[in-house]
């Protein structure tokens, strides 16, 4: 068991004042049997008109937060803190029919996580599906967990990590060709990889943990992370992170999970002005065990830094 603490401050500056749309925040993460929510407070610059909390169609915490008056800078401010169990998937408690690959979904079940197997993107030239298949044994039986840790660890092993500046993510199709992307890119290259097997497999948003920030080799940390979970009967939706080849949730914070990226976005929203108006943005996300927290609130506290919260 362990406690983390996450502050995740993400700012929008501009030019002259604008008019802000209403924004979604999905910074709240999802309570569980190996992850439980002990406090949460989000402080919003300006102060906003209004903050209303929904739940999406995935179950997911969100936040829609409006605002009244422009202003030439936009911040929000999230601290959370959870207790944190470490899982170890692959124990694998998978159901005897589905240990060795290929098997069927309990037909009670199909209905529920049928979208998640069908396949989200075109690959005219099945060059996604070819990849993955080079993982499934011919002539003898293949076992799923190994078949699944195979396709995470070649993604971790065989494609570069890099930060791009650009909104949005790479097709699968793009991915495996240039061999390098981000963490939701090398996500959605799992997934589709994993439906092209006929297996059910969604999107995750959230935060990982780094023990040693300055000498890790732990990718994605020091901004949101995303990874995949894929559903096996028995085990249910298992992590796999194939940015940091880890399987199950160890150092893994799930906000949020979804069918597609594109519905998983952190944060999102938009302003009234011109293009020429936005000067750019910053993100900055710590993650943090509950010894090392203390010891940055209390250096902050020195430092003065005020901090307007209201619940989340």
């Amino acid at each position: 068991m362990t406690i983390f603490s996450v502050r995740h401050i993400t700012e929008y500056h501009y030019k002259r004042p604008v008019e802000f749309a209403e924004h979604r925040l999905m910074f709240r993460p999802r309570d569980s049997f190996d992850q439980r929510l002990l406090s949460a407070t989000l402080a919003v610059d300006p102060a906003p008109a209004y903050v209303r909390w929904i739940h999406d169609v995935f179950g997911n915490c969100v936040a829609l937060v409006g605002f009244a008056h422009p202003a030439r800078a936009l911040r929000f401010e999230s601290h959370i803190r959870l207790d944190h169990t470490s899982q170890v998937a692959l124990d694998l408690q998978i159901d005897d029919e589905a240990r060795t690959y290929p098997f069927a979904y309990d037909p009670d079940e199909l209905p529920d996580i049928r979208q998640t197997i069908e396949r989200q993107h075109a690959d005219p030239g099945d060059q996604v599906g070819r990849w993955a298949r080079q993982f499934v044994r011919i002539g003898q039986p293949t076992e799923t967990g190994r078949l699944l840790m195979t396709l995470c660890f070649a993604i971790h092993e065989s494609f570069s990590y890099y930060r791009r500046l650009e909104h949005g993510t790479q097709t699968p199709i793009q991915t495996l060709q240039l061999r390098r992307g981000t963490c939701r890119d090398f996500a959605l290259l799992m997934m589709e990889a994993a439906r092209s097997l006929g297996l059910a497999a969604r999107f995750v948003t959230g935060y990982i943990y780094v023990p040693d920030r300055d000498g890790s080799t732990t990718l994605g940390g020091g901004s949101t992370h995303a990874w995949c979970q894929v559903y096996l009967p028995g085990a249910g939706w298992v992590e796999f992170d194939p940015t940091n080849g880890i399987v199950g949730n160890r150092d893994l914070i799930r906000v949020a999970v979804a069918r597609n990226s594109r519905q998983a976005i952190p944060l999102t929203g938009s302003y009234n002005g011109d293009a020429s108006d936005y000067e750019g943005m910053s993100v900055q996300v710590n993650v943090t065990t509950e010894s090392a927290a203390i010891a940055f609130d209390q250096e902050r506290l020195q430092r003065s830094e005020p901090l307007m919260a209201m619940s989340l």
